[in-house]
């Protein structure tokens, strides 16, 4: 067994990913002998990532607020406490925020062989975002 004391410091989810504000709390680290990857995501009215992928699919479980997720092609849909969304490997998509309401998931995936958790795209464009949900 071993316990990790919290030490890290919430963090300001970068520009290059997100728009708006966003705030990253680390659950778990890749490290010797695990490939887990998890964060608490803290999303304001109105934030949401970039389009993206995960080498090795990636699950968000929403814990507050409302959100929205969309995959590429594929209506937006609206997302509450306690839904899961698992995003296929490779599947680009986008999660975030409504308009009116904070949200925040536990995102939990693997990193892959060289340690990379994402290939980041382009920002999800207001035109998008403002799309009607399912």
């Amino acid at each position: 067994m071993q316990i990790t004391r919290n030490a890290l410091e919430t963090a300001a989810g970068p520009d290059a990913w997100f728009t708006g504000t966003v705030y990253i709390d680390t659950v778990a680290m890749p490290s010797t002998g695990s490939r887990l990857s998890a964060s608490n995501v803290h999303f304001t009215p109105g934030a949401r990532t970039a389009w993206h992928t995960h080498p090795n699919g990636q699950t968000i479980y929403v814990t507050e607020g409302v959100g929205l997720c969309q995959r590429r092609g594929g209506p937006i849909e609206v997302i509450r406490p306690g839904d899961r969304v698992f995003f296929e490997p490779g599947e680009e998509h986008w999660h975030g925020a409504t308009r009116n309401r904070f949200m925040t998931h536990l995102a939990m995936l693997e990193v892959d062989e060289q340690g990379n958790s994402a290939t980041w795209g382009v920002h999800v464009s207001d035109d998008e975002y403002n799309q009607q949900p399912s």
